[in-house]
């Protein structure tokens, strides 16, 4: 795994010195700036960011290339590094430059793009069609301020109830403001929501929400999202889109005390083809990382791609122990093929009478919360938990069956009829339901324009931390934060580019700055033997992805403790061992082979980011439930911020660490951790 080393908190006015160590270099400490964007979110401006790191070897431009990364930050070797490239980099890569540069094709990356297009050239890469995302597959809706009993305050306040007050004030209180407009905006696009006999939008009520404020289109509100963007987005000139394209780096440059990022090294899936896309602005918005875990209602490519990619480059990377367990996916037994990802029975089917029953049919959510369904998400998912664990149960039983049929299929035709399809008939059964991950509330810290502490790089989405959703997120803020934070780092970039000016991003990306790669090695037919070799390492990688996702859902799943924590960081780093020993000793030349080892690599930093975020939080809070710690605490209520140093010695080879935390418990952990105070 990445090593991890989290910073001391800071007193005010003080600075930091941190370095990066490179074989045979001694650290170089580098002053951080008094204020920075991370520290002070109502700075407008995105310049001045945290210097992470200095190359001693290129104080002008130190590229940081694909193979440089992954030899020092991920545990591989840098020979099995070599392996699972070889025969997929060309003697040069190919450099596409754009003015804007956007990883992701949901509403968060489209939203952004069709902002900036007018003001220059747009790429979008994505690693699978550009359909395919989390956005196409959000039920429920997006939620706004639209109705005359409701108010941004009341917006706000569910919001702050439901992140159990870890969220961001100011933050919490801009989206809420700019939320209707920015809904409203999705209709002028073409977006077709439902709407009343006068003509008005319909809105529904979630759990967690005072007011009805969802607005949908029946239970597809994210696939007509999607829907109407894309096809603005493909209409518009200075859009180009790159589909099947797999990012596997950042590149950065060192620009006197600053480092920049300056676009992304990326793979076609197609042809095996190297390309380096350039951009003075580059949004990650890649969703999030919800096949850390084996049952998720996540699409296959949730592998946390952007987070795990932001942190090998030092962006800092924040509350990842904040992981939303969707209380109801459909529960499918042994009768059914496994599916890829879970299939989510959105929130709004409790929000519109929906009640939770255990197997003897008996409601308990009362038992457990005064708001009963209608409580946040990790309260209910907490008590299906309970339910499920105390009385052997496999699953519980969501009932909206006494509803009329005709408002049952109105509102729900896609859930009815993929309940259906298993023999599910909504209208008259109760639908069996087990909690699921559906959303990572941490991600790469950001600032009030999207802006992180990589200058150039912003996030938006699932991909980012902008401190809305605290330790739990409410129902429908996830599509609303996509929207309103695309809005916002739209215009910061817009702005970068003129302040930029014609900047030739090519003229640095010479030779001298290429990977130190086998870069002369041409993509070779693989002879049987080689194939036979590559499809069993294939076969051992898939195996050992269930292996560490099982570790995620044991260790660091509902609920918590320091023991099957830590237990969890020992598995993740023999799991790791297991890999590079597999990569070390097997050519990679397949697309799909490729693809399994970077998406596991992925997965392999988000588990370390999300355990050892987990065993630094001393108390339980929101989303994150640790029996050691029950109680929740005010010296608690902070952020968790990391950083990945990239070749500092891995946290996870540190045999100490284990025995010391065995017999310590949670206190130490060799690691500093950056932390900000919250405001209630």
């Amino acid at each position: 795994m990445a090593s991890l080393k989290a910073s001391p908190a800071l007193a005010p006015g003080s600075r930091r010195t941190t370095g990066r160590l490179r074989s045979g270099c001694s650290p170089v400490s580098i002053p951080r700036p008094r204020t920075s964007l991370l520290e002070n979110k109502s700075r407008t401006s995105f310049f001045g960011t945290a210097c992470l790191r200095k190359d001693v070897r290129r104080e002008r431009c130190s590229i940081r290339t694909t193979m440089q990364t992954i030899a020092s930050t991920f545990p591989f070797s840098s020979d099995s590094q070599r392996q699972l490239y070889r025969g997929y980099q060309s003697s040069s890569p190919e450099v596409l430059e754009s003015d804007f540069l956007v990883i992701g094709s949901g509403i968060a990356g489209l939203s952004f793009a069709l902002r900036v297009a007018d003001h220059g050239k747009v790429s979008i890469v994505t690693k699978d069609v550009a359909s395919e995302g989390s956005t196409r597959y959000a039920q429920g809706g997006v939620c706004a301020v639209l109705a005359a009993n409701d108010s941004v305050e009341s917006h706000a306040s569910d919001t702050m109830v439901a992140g159990d007050y870890l969220c961001d004030p100011e933050v919490v209180n801009l989206v809420c403001a700019e939320g209707t407009e920015a809904v409203l905006d999705l209709v002028r696009l073409g977006a077709e929501f439902d709407t009343n006999e006068d003509g008005t939008l319909h809105l529904v009520r979630e759990g967690g929400h005072e007011h009805r404020r969802i607005v949908h289109a029946a239970d597809l509100t994210g696939k007509e999202i999607e829907r109407a963007l894309l096809e603005k987005a493909h209409s518009h000139p200075n859009i180009s889109f790159f589909e099947n394209h797999l990012a596997t780096e950042l590149v950065t440059s060192q620009v006197h005390d600053e480092v920049r990022c300056k676009g992304i090294e990326v793979i076609d899936r197609s042809s095996g083809k190297s390309l380096v896309f350039l951009a003075g602005s580059t949004l990650l918005a890649t969703g999030g990382a919800g096949h850390v875990y084996p049952n998720t209602t996540n699409p296959p490519v949730a592998t946390g791609d952007g987070i795990a990619i932001a942190a090998r480059a030092n962006a800092v990377i924040s509350n990842m122990e904040f992981v939303q367990f969707h209380p109801t996916s459909l529960y499918l037994d042994e009768r059914f093929p496994k599916r890829t990802n879970a299939f989510l029975i959105t929130e709004a089917v409790r929000g519109d009478g929906g009640i939770l029953l255990n197997s003897d049919m008996q409601r308990f959510m009362p038992e457990y919360d005064s708001r009963e369904e209608l409580a946040p998400r990790d309260v209910v998912a907490r008590a299906i938990d309970h339910q499920m664990k105390s009385r052997g149960d496999s699953c519980v039983f969501l009932d909206i069956s006494h509803k009329p049929r005709e408002e049952i299929l109105k509102h729900f035709p896609n859930i009815a009829a993929e309940c259906l399809e298993y023999g599910i008939d909504i209208t008259k059964d109760p639908i069996p339901v087990v909690p699921a991950c559906h959303y990572t509330c941490g991600g790469i810290k950001t600032g009030l324009q999207g802006e992180t502490s990589l200058a150039g790089l912003f996030a938006c989405g699932e991909a980012a931390c902008t401190g809305l959703h605290g330790a739990n997120r409410l129902a429908s803020n996830s599509l609303l934060e996509g929207l309103v934070f695309a809005n916002r780092s739209a215009a910061a970039c817009v702005e970068r580019k003129a302040a930029l000016g014609d900047e030739d991003l090519s003229s640095w990306y010479g030779s001298s700055c290429v990977s130190d790669l086998d870069a002369s090695a041409e993509q070779e037919e693989a002879d049987d033997e080689q194939q036979t070799e590559e499809a069993t390492a294939l076969l051992k990688l898939a195996e050992l992805r269930k292996e560490l996702q099982n570790v995620m859902w044991d260790g660091a799943g509902i609920v918590r403790s320091d023991k099957v924590l830590i237990e969890a960081l020992c598995k993740i780093k023999s799991v790791s061992t297991t890999v590079e020993g597999i990569l070390g000793s097997t050519t990679v030349r397949s697309a799909q082979a490729l693809l399994e080892a970077n998406e596991l690599r992925n997965l392999l930093t988000i588990s370390e980011l999300v355990v050892v975020s987990a065993l630094q939080r001393k108390e339980s809070r929101g989303l994150h439930y640790n029996t050691d710690y029950p109680a929740k605490l005010e010296s608690e209520k902070h952020d968790t911020d990391l950083t990945l140093p990239t070749d500092l010695r891995s946290y996870l080879e540190r045999e100490d660490v284990y025995s010391q935390n065995a017999a310590e418990g949670p206190h130490q952990r060799g690691m500093e951790t950056r932390r900000k105070s919250a405001s209630p």
